[in-house]
């Protein structure tokens, strides 16, 4: 199968359709869907007051398949529509992710349902566009919902273009993005001087550098903040392997660890969305089930702290 920006036959819409519909039944076994869209904890972009989920889908490595993969992919894809799902993040740096969301979200109608992100990560202007233009055609789009700068490459050049785009109607946010606590302290020059609309910072209960500065700092300027890395690239799952899930953790309606380390996330409050990489149905609806019910409030925070630290 080529993935090109074709317009996609009716019969296929029609089968994708079907399959939107059949994942609040036939993916969870029967049962029907976990909860209604309206029951998705959503969080605030300060720039604007739209609210989005707060639990959305990254890309990396999970996206970037063969053509096989694709069917399996379409059923995360529509499975996330179905629960409420919103914030899908990508970039070109992930090989094939912006192609195979952007032929997924074709081939189930999906588009208007999706807050689509993606990046630049190239250095000069003319390089920038070309790069960003083909992001728009990989993933099929007119507009794009978020386009940052990755890892802050050539982000004064990268923002200015963003900042014409964005006017012009083709962008309707921007932002920046790091993936480790070394760069913190220069994310947080780029946030005073650029005050983008979102920042893209790695934070988990394993990586927990951004609560001291960048997390207030983001309050403070009214910039909405995407989490990467959520489960520190699945080492919080290593050092929690064969422990059973305490039953305090029912206080915060929370049944499994990706919960755990999810809502640890999402109790802060600057936290706008947070975006962990699957490409199992399973582990998809685990990890947006995070975004219902109670988060732990600031005793519980600790105490779920001191339980990993004990682990």
């Amino acid at each position: 199968m080529r993935l090109e920006p074709t317009e996609v036959p009716c019969d296929g819409r029609r089968m994708a359709l079907k399959i939107i519909a059949a994942t609040g039944l036939a993916l969870a076994g029967g049962a029907p869907p976990t909860a209604a869209d309206g029951n998705v904890l959503r969080r605030r972009i300060p720039a604007s007051g739209e609210r989005i989920a707060a639990i959305g889908l990254g890309t990396y490595e999970t996206f970037d398949v063969a053509d096989a993969a694709l069917p399996a992919l379409q059923q995360v894809l529509a499975r996330f529509v179905a629960l409420g799902g919103q914030v899908v993040d990508s970039s070109p740096m992930y090989g094939r992710a912006e192609s195979v969301l952007g032929h997924l979200a074709a081939t189930l109608g999906t588009r208007d349902r999706l807050f689509l992100a993606t990046k630049v990560w190239t250095s000069g202007a003319a390089e920038g566009i070309r790069q960003m233009e083909t992001s728009f055609i990989r993933l099929r789009t007119r507009q794009l919902d978020l386009m940052q700068v990755h890892n802050l490459v050539d982000w004064q050049v990268h923002l200015a273009t963003m900042r014409d785009w964005q006017r012009e109607g083709r962008i309707r946010y921007l932002g920046v993005t790091h993936y480790h606590a070394s760069a913190h302290r220069q994310v947080e020059t780029v946030l005073r001087s650029a005050r983008p609309d979102f920042v893209q910072i790695n934070y988990s209960m394993a990586e927990r550098d951004a609560e001291s500065r960048l997390l207030p700092l983001a309050q403070d300027l009214g910039i909405a903040v995407v989490i990467n890395r959520p489960f520190a690239q699945g080492a919080l799952f290593t050092r929690v392997r064969g422990r059973p899930l305490p039953a305090w953790t029912a206080e915060f309606d929370c049944t499994s660890w990706a919960q755990f380390f999810l809502k640890f996330i999402l109790a802060q409050p600057t936290v706008t969305c947070v975006i962990p990489a699957t490409n199992k149905v399973q582990h998809l609806e685990d990890n947006l089930a995070a975004a219902r019910g109670r988060l732990p409030d600031g005793r519980q925070r600790t105490r779920m702290a001191e339980h990993l630290r004990d682990s």
